[in-house]
């Protein structure tokens, strides 16, 4: 967050994703493009497939695909306020080395549940779209 400009840039690669059922909780924030995490992160399909779960790993992960916005501190509340329980914002690294961050999961929860892995499918849009067909 830089205190000058009163904005935060995040990564979204769940449900808040264009064309997502929770896209409208991002309010106005600004799209500023496309991005992919660095092959740090494993993602699963939690509580039943209702929300990502995204968390690093130090082998075996993958490239998260996902959109950068950039919102003003108000709309950054409002969003983590409206995240499902246990979700935290932690930092993620891109592709292209910037540091955002992104609103994770606990590995233990996900693996107290065993949640399936997703991570494979192309992210979230991709999982969801494939749910839809079957």
């Amino acid at each position: 967050m830089t205190e000058t400009t009163g904005v935060k840039r995040v990564f979204i690669c769940g449900s808040a994703l264009r064309g997502q059922p929770d896209h409208g909780n991002l309010q106005s924030a600004t799209f500023i493009r496309e991005a992919k995490t660095r092959s740090l992160y494993r993602l699963h399909a939690a509580a039943d497939g209702w929300h990502p779960a995204i968390y690093e790993v130090s082998e075996g992960g993958v490239s998260i695909p996902g959109e950068v916005y950039e919102l003003t501190i108000a709309e950054y509340k409002h969003l983590l306020a409206t995240e499902p329980p246990n979700m935290y914002p932690g930092d993620v690294v891109l592709e292209d080395g910037e540091v955002l961050t992104a609103i994770l999961y606990p590995r233990e929860l996900i693996e107290k549940y065993s949640w399936p892995d997703i991570s494979d499918l192309g992210g979230w849009a991709a999982y969801k779209a494939a749910v839809a067909k079957e």
